[in-house]
């Protein structure tokens, strides 16, 4: 329900009018839903850009260059620190403690999708590039 509401609303998050009509719904607190979107990384009750990134920073890619990849995310897209929007609402950076792929090196996804082979240096054309094959969505 959480990822639904989320994916459909223009600022990737989950208002918090939905937020009280799931706690109605499921007979749940405000708390415990509020529990679930503050301890899974991939909900957010803020507001974010139409791309999320994401980096891992589990110890695996911690040893591959994911503080380096966040590093350049942050000044070529002009954010001063993680999970802030940029100018436009068009990306929002994150970090993850997971995402799963450790055999790949640092891992690196853009809302739903995963990047292959990232590196600080391949990261920027790799976004650029899911950008703008998404530009018509």
């Amino acid at each position: 329900m959480m990822h639904e509401i989320q994916n459909a609303d223009s600022y990737n998050h989950i208002p918090e009018e939905a937020l009280k009509a799931m706690a109605d719904y499921t007979k749940l607190s405000m708390s415990a839903v509020m529990g679930v979107v503050e301890y899974y990384s991939m909900f957010s009750s803020k507001p974010r850009g139409r791309f999320v990134v994401r980096v891992c920073i589990s110890p695996v890619c911690i040893n591959r260059e994911a503080e380096s990849i966040v590093d350049v995310l942050l000044k070529q897209y002009n954010l001063s620190e993680l999970h802030s929007v940029s100018e436009g609402g068009l990306i929002s950076i994150e970090t993850s403690e997971c995402l799963g792929r450790c055999h790949e090196g640092t891992t690196v996804s853009i809302n739903d999708y995963y990047l292959e082979h990232v590196n600080a240096e391949s990261v920027i054309s790799q976004i650029d590039e899911y950008i703008k094959s998404r530009s018509n969505d």
